[in-house]
């Protein structure tokens, strides 16, 4: 049984981690955060140890580490912006880390924690669980299997819809959460990459508070991609069928299914990486370089091959803040 210790437990991602660790058989001795709403420990952890200051978590991990049962793993949980910190954190307490996506938001935080990481010997994990998804694999072996000069047309769509209480926490500033296509999309960037290798060209249209539509040129793909926060540019099937989430990614104009098991694969991630298969924040590159470009690129606009719903009207920023390029 290994020890774990979770920052940011009462986070929206922080039960699957919980279900993870109890799953895996593990114990999780210590958690922290801001808030306290964080009754869903009594499900399988009524024993651990919480705290709201971080002055007293610190406190309780470092005695800890000095017994003969110490926190092995602790788990990240926290808003984006601070992830980079809290692995450094757990890596130079003797732990190894196993942080929620996106790992970090810029490509060089990954060279700077690979550093600590080769200091302290110890290893910090992300999560990837598209990789894991049994569709995502069985698509990645039929363009490995398949002819090596085919590239593929790909649509991906990807509206997931906020509420205003977005804008006023951590996730509405592009500083914090790295804005709509690093918040909800890094993970399908990564898997696109995966899948049919890496970027030879990445093109911004639509880039606003609630959107984001390019292309993304891969070695065996052509990908027209349209991510959003905004309700108003769900489907009609989408709205009658009283959903609030739309996913689908089209391979050579074919639906390809993946929504089942999408959100059920933190205990596989976990078990991945106990069985030495984790996938180590240096996996993470690709696609932290792929949003951190998609961040810091002009948008060109309706110009060349862009996503149909690229055209739909863009929607002024519900407090009425001017929109500007993240």
């Amino acid at each position: 049984m290994k020890n774990f210790a979770l920052i940011g437990v009462a986070g929206y991602i922080a039960p699957r981690h919980l279900k993870a660790i109890a799953d895996t058989g593990n114990n999780l001795v210590g958690a922290y955060d801001l808030f306290d709403s964080v009754g869903r420990l009594d499900s399988s952890f009524p024993e651990c140890a919480f705290f709201t200051e971080q002055v007293l978590f610190d406190r309780f991990f470092t005695k800890r580490q000095q017994t003969d049962n110490p926190i092995g793993w602790l788990t990240v949980c926290t808003p984006n912006y601070t992830h980079d910190a809290f692995i450094r954190y757990g890596l130079r307490l003797g732990c190894n880390v196993i942080c929620e996506k996106p790992v970090v938001l810029n490509p060089y935080n990954i060279d700077n924690l690979m550093e600590v990481e080769r200091q302290t010997g110890h290893h910090a994990y992300t999560i990837l669980q598209l990789r894991l998804h049994d569709s995502i694999k069985a698509l990645k072996r039929k363009v490995e299997e398949g002819p090596k000069d085919k590239v593929y047309d790909v649509d991906l769509t990807y509206i997931t819809s906020r509420g205003r209480w977005y804008y006023t926490s951590w996730k509405g500033d592009v500083h914090k959460s790295g804005g709509v296509a690093t918040n909800i999309g890094v993970h399908f960037y990564d898997m696109l990459q995966w899948v049919f290798g890496p970027v030879q060209r990445n093109v911004v249209h639509v880039m606003s508070h609630d959107r984001v539509a390019g292309y993304l040129e891969l070695k065996q793909a052509r990908v027209r991609y349209f991510l959003s926060i905004n309700a108003a540019c769900l489907p009609p099937d989408a709205v009658q069928g009283e959903k609030r989430t739309y996913r689908l990614m089209t391979v050579d104009g074919e639906a390809f299914e993946f929504s089942q098991g999408f959100t059920e694969l933190h205990t596989a991630s976990y078990e991945e990486i106990f069985a030495g298969r984790g996938f180590r924040i240096s996996e993470a590159r690709n696609s932290i370089q792929i949003v951190s470009d998609i961040r810091h690129s002009t948008p060109i606009g309706l110009k060349g091959d862009y996503h149909p719903l690229a055209r739909l009207p863009l929607a002024p920023h519900p407090f009425g803040w001017d929109d500007v390029k993240y």
